[in-house]
């Protein structure tokens, strides 16, 4: 019924019937009736490249993906209390992507229980209460991982943190307190969480959580060996260190299947969301055996529909698509060709100040100024609309809302990266 209405009828419903705090895209909202791959439609037909959707990971609605998704509600849908060949399969092929030592997953319906979980996780394996957060951090919707997420409790609406979050600084090498010219800005960095540790004492940290390239933040790169450095620290303190890859896992960095990975580190537990059932409300923690059995303290830990048949067989099709059609390889190539295209815009724009991030995952910060940085957060607004207006979707992140964010579906192709470039090249030009 509600597609036989306007798109200004459907608004004005939504306005009766929803909270005022969910908000839309868009000066001029879409009405999205339809998903292709990397391609959206309106109520008028009207098709859109998808630049900002990353959580339609291998495409919206993957033909391959759909199908395993019907064929086993038509089976059986079900909870974890009974044996399955299903969850187990999925287990050992998502395990099968990590490093050794990640072996025991958890199942749940999102990043934001995801995350959650993997608290509880770090405190009954240390007994201890409190976490260290990047400044600008974002982990979920829930009111403890409000309390850790700087972006939410610093931010309009928000009461700061609770005694128990010990926030430092985001290693934006950029903007940051530390930046690229600067040869020892990672170990400045990581000094902030070795500060932070020491002010806590013994006994203390239950850990340390991280997105491993920071979305909300601004699609934040961190300096090499940061990682490296805050997870020895963290460890020796006797806490667990937490990778959060919602929005980067399953090979969108292109060069690595985990963003991890590219720092050269191993966490103590992987957090999952998104992408990883393409639009299907699935989460997971993959963490080791050790934290695992630390959590088993006769406390049953059940979730109604984490890991339920149809969940399961989802999940399973996104990875499988994701392998049997080289999409990480794919990300590396186009996703090069992308920042190429956009770092020519830099040199012919003095508005874009920085281009950076990897395949997939690719922020550019618009600047009134290059030599102050300050941020151009009505020009970057400006960009995002007149871009819609063209037919390409993406959105603004970051402290100051002035980054470009581009995170398409992986099946994003050369001719969209360069339509893209060139759209953008000629909006800017008109800036």
């Amino acid at each position: 019924m509600s597609d036989l209405l306007s798109k200004a009828a459907t608004f004005e419903r939504r306005q009766l019937v929803l909270a005022r705090n969910l908000s839309t895209a868009y000066d001029d909202p879409i009405k999205i009736v339809r998903g292709s791959m990397q391609y959206l439609y309106d109520d008028q037909g009207r098709q859109y490249l998808d630049a900002y959707n990353n959580v339609a990971h291998v495409g919206h609605c993957h033909p391959r993906v759909v199908k395993a998704g019907q064929d086993q509600m038509a089976i059986l849908n079900t909870n974890t209390r009974y044996l399955s060949d299903l969850i187990n399969e999925y287990a050992e092929r998502l395990i099968s992507t990590l490093p050794e030592s990640l072996s025991v997953c958890f199942f749940v319906n999102s990043g934001s229980e995801a995350n959650e979980l993997a608290l509880r996780l770090a405190r009954a394996h240390t007994e201890a209460r409190d976490l260290i957060v990047l400044d600008h951090a974002y982990h979920g919707n829930t009111t403890s991982l409000i309390d850790i997420s700087p972006y939410k409790h610093n931010g309009p609406g928000g009461d700061g943190p609770p005694s128990w979050v010990h926030q430092v600084p985001l290693p934006d090498v950029y903007r940051g307190l530390y930046r690229l010219d600067d040869h020892e800005a990672a170990g400045k960095y990581s000094r902030h969480v070795v500060d932070a540790i020491e002010r806590l004492g013994k006994h203390a940290l239950c850990g340390f959580i991280a997105e491993s390239l920071p979305s909300v933040g601004g699609q934040i790169v961190l300096p090499a060996g940061y990682l490296k450095s805050v997870y020895a620290a963290v460890r020796e303190a006797g806490g667990v260190c937490i990778a959060d890859e919602v929005q980067t896992g399953y090979g969108r960095l292109g060069t690595h299947f985990w963003a991890f990975e590219s720092y050269d580190v191993v966490p103590d537990i992987v957090v999952l969301g998104k992408p990883i059932g393409n639009g299907h409300p699935i989460g997971a923690v993959v963490t080791t055996k050790q934290i695992a059995e630390s959590f088993a303290n006769g406390m049953e830990f059940f979730s109604t529909f984490g890991g339920n048949n149809v969940s399961c067989a989802i999940g399973l099709a996104v990875l499988e698509t994701v392998l049997a059609e080289a999409l990480q390889a794919h990300a590396a190539d186009v996703g090069t060709k992308l920042l190429v295209g956009l770092r020519d815009l830099m040199n012919c724009y003095q508005i874009v100040g920085d281009v950076r991030g990897s395949g997939f995952f690719l922020g550019v910060e618009l600047v009134k100024n290059r030599d102050t940085r300050e941020p151009a957060t009505e020009e970057a607004d400006v960009v995002v609309n007149r871009m819609r207006n063209e037919g390409i979707l993406f959105g603004t992140d970051g402290p100051f809302h002035n980054v470009l964010k581009i995170r398409p579906p992986m099946p994003f192709n050369g001719k969209d990266a360069d339509r893209l470039v060139e759209t953008l090249d000629q909006i800017l030009r008109s800036l």
